[in-house]
């Protein structure tokens, strides 16, 4: 007997493929192989995890979950389990009823009841770069009689290779980004490196003719420092036009809310300490604002990471009233911040609540020692 596909056969096959191949950016992939897997299998959920190098997941995304539900479950999962043989293992798991399962541990009690399970690691090579997971197939089950059979394994690990062939792809789109950027900066640093040195230059040959002329021909000397004044304001304006060119592409690009995910998913890769963001109803600001919010979070998530000693560090941008609020929260050794502005350590703070104040919002820092620091910016709008 020949075999068909569920869902329309390979009708449906073909549009999940198609779908996966229009998106490159990583987390529109991750959606669409995931939502593509629930509809093909008629699954009730599904999910895909890629894994990070400290036990956990750098992204998991579901479908079939509400965000209500997704909220309350809370952290991500870690590798463990079931989750973990698939990752470690590079093995399928089709199990009847995963509760059964004597690897099933760890389940928040707010998780959805899940019976039936199937689940492929998603494999570039030698290399696991996800699992992809769905439970709960939609048909009667008396007595258990239904569930994931051997022609739905079949059909998601075919769901599978594609989606390693995606995802790598996706990673190479990132990374490609990641260069273009690293390279225009570059460029820009060397532009700036140069126009400013030579503003400079002239200002303090122009600055010394001055300091020569000033007893001699208090006229001439007159003349020069008015010179003086007129190349410092070319100076600034050079540093000016810098700042506006060096906008994060990014930002432009995916606007403030992706832009912060992917640059603190790297950051929660590249440090031992687990970094974590969470949006809650925030909508896109004006430019300036977005830019300062980033700004400000760059700044504090590089003192909490170098600095801190902190284990965990949470950013989180939700609505508050008619605004919009940054939060960033370690749980390192803190400090104490009047003590810290009399020695005079205090730069990073200043300019932060200066990038507050420049777009109409404000900064607030509460530290104190041992009980790690939280820094909150606040803006209108969103």
């Amino acid at each position: 007997m020949t075999h068909r596909p569920p869902s329309g056969g390979l009708a449906a096959v073909s549009a999940a493929l198609l779908a996966m191949s229009r998106h490159l950016e990583m987390r529109d992939v991750l959606k669409t192989i995931v939502a593509s897997a629930r509809e093909l299998l008629d699954a009730e959920y599904a999910a895909l995890g890629v894994p990070d190098d400290h036990g956990g997941f750098a992204q998991f995304v579901v479908d079939g979950v509400s965000d209500e539900q997704w909220k309350a479950i809370g952290p991500l999962p870690r590798q463990h389990g079931i989750l973990a043989a698939m990752l470690h293992e590079a093995k399928p798991e089709r199990l009847a009823d995963v509760r059964k399962d004597p690897r099933f541990e760890g389940w928040p009690a707010t998780h959805p009841d899940m019976s039936d399970f199937l689940g492929l690691p998603i494999r570039d090579g030698d290399e696991t770069i996800g699992a992809l997971f769905l439970a709960n197939k939609r048909c009667p089950k008396p007595e258990g009689s239904c569930g994931f059979t051997a022609e739905d394994e079949e059909l998601l690990a075919i769901l599978a290779q594609h989606a390693a062939i995606a995802l790598t792809n996706a990673r190479l789109y990132e990374r490609s980004r990641e260069l273009t950027i690293a390279e225009e900066r570059s460029r820009l640093a060397h532009e700036l490196h140069d126009a400013v040195s030579q503003k400079l230059f002239s200002l303090r040959l122009t600055a010394q003719a001055a300091a020569t002329l000033v007893d001699r021909d208090p006229a001439r000397a007159k003349g020069e420092l008015q010179q003086v004044v007129a190349l410092a304001a070319e100076a600034v304006d050079e540093l000016r036009a810098a700042v506006v060119e060096l906008r994060p592409a990014a930002l432009d690009e995916d606007g403030l809310i992706a832009t912060l995910r992917t640059q603190i998913q790297v950051l929660d890769r590249a440090h031992t300490a687990r970094v974590t963001f969470e949006s809650l109803g925030v909508r896109a600001l004006p430019a300036a604002q977005e830019e300062a919010l980033l700004r400000v979070s760059q700044e504090a998530l590089h003192n909490a990471l170098r600095h801190s000693g902190a284990g965990h560090v949470d950013v989180t941008l939700v609505r508050r009233g008619t605004g919009t609020v940054l939060r960033i929260t370690d749980d390192g050794h803190g400090f104490e911040p009047a003590a810290t502005r009399r020695a005079g350590r205090h730069l990073g703070l200043v300019s932060m609540r200066d990038r507050a104040s420049g777009v109409g919002g404000n900064l607030t820092v509460e530290s104190e020692p041992g009980k790690g620091t939280t820094i909150e910016m606040e803006v209108p709008g969103g």
